[in-house]
């Protein structure tokens, strides 16, 4: 896995194509879309770690997202056009007060330019012909939100949120509430999954590197499931798993567990009433995880 810095201007995919390309990988993916004018943290995973890539794209995400105020965008952030603009007449404590009523569990509607599909196409696919579908509101939660910086029309704030959560959607949202309108001027995912921007890379200094310390830069498989606790298998035990077969785990309470054979990242396996279940596994052949 290589934690990437990607640029703002840049696509996810095209980001994660000059990585595999760097470093000559037969099948990559990513762990969650960035839109072209965000920057910041992007997980990508190559070869056998694309089987737990899932856990990732489910984790909690944080940004900084820069919201201006006094004006709405077509596509709610600043590639789109002005749609209408508004006084600002705002202050801190305003501001303060209206974001702490975005901290908790709500529904959020996905905005048209989105990359979610409807009937196999992509909302952005609809909006940019100015077909209407049907988004349906879906279950988010914002963790927690704190104002970094307020200089009118501009505030920068911290987000911590679950997973689908569209900032662009809350700047909107967060305009309405002060009722003068916003759009996201600018955004920078800083962590993902337990993992920081502090640690990622970027293309041009991926682009720098020789091959040693390009691989250098690379996190093993295991680092995506750190925070699961672990099962030891012996060599007898680990060929049994590696064929399918349920083990016995007693005194393990149920939940999914990372199963190691010494040093070496089997898969992750299901717990339940002290069986464990072969969920997801390494290829015997992989490099060392």
């Amino acid at each position: 896995m290589l934690l990437l810095d990607k640029p703002s201007g840049l696509t996810s995919n095209a980001a994660l194509q000059r990585a595999k390309h760097l470093y000559r990988a037969e099948k990559a993916g990513h762990t969650g879309t960035l839109d072209p004018l965000a920057s910041g943290l992007l997980p990508l995973c190559f070869g056998e770690a694309t089987k737990f890539a899932q856990r990732l794209l489910d984790a909690p995400k944080g940004y900084v997202a820069t919201i201006r105020f006094g004006a709405t965008t077509t596509t709610g952030d600043a590639e789109g056009e002005t749609v209408r603009t508004r006084p600002v007449a705002i202050d801190r404590a305003a501001l303060d007060s209206a974001l702490k009523c975005f901290v908790g569990p709500q529904t959020q509607v996905p905005p048209m330019h989105a990359a979610l599909k409807f009937q196999g196409r992509a909302y952005y696919d609809y909006a940019r012909k100015g077909e209407a579908i049907p988004r349906t509101a879906r279950a988010i939660v914002v963790h927690a939100i704190e104002l970094l910086e307020w200089g009118s029309p501009d505030a920068v704030v911290s987000i911590a949120c679950s997973k689908g959560t569209y900032v662009r959607v809350l700047a909107e949202d967060l305009g309405e509430a002060l009722g003068c309108g916003a759009h996201l001027a600018a955004l920078r995912r800083t962590a993902t999954g337990g993992f920081c921007i502090q640690d990622a890379v970027t293309l041009d200094g991926l682009e720098a590197m020789g091959d040693a310390r390009r691989l250098a830069s690379l996190l093993p498989t295991a680092a995506l499931v750190a925070d699961l606790p672990r099962i030891d298998l012996s060599e007898a035990l680990c060929r049994r798993f590696r064929q399918g077969q349920a083990l016995s785990a007693g005194g393990v309470c149920d939940g999914s567990f990372a199963v190691f054979a010494g040093a070496a990242f089997v898969g992750l396996a299901e717990v339940k009433e002290g069986v464990a279940h072969p969920r997801r596994l390494m290829s015997e052949h992989a490099a060392p995880a």
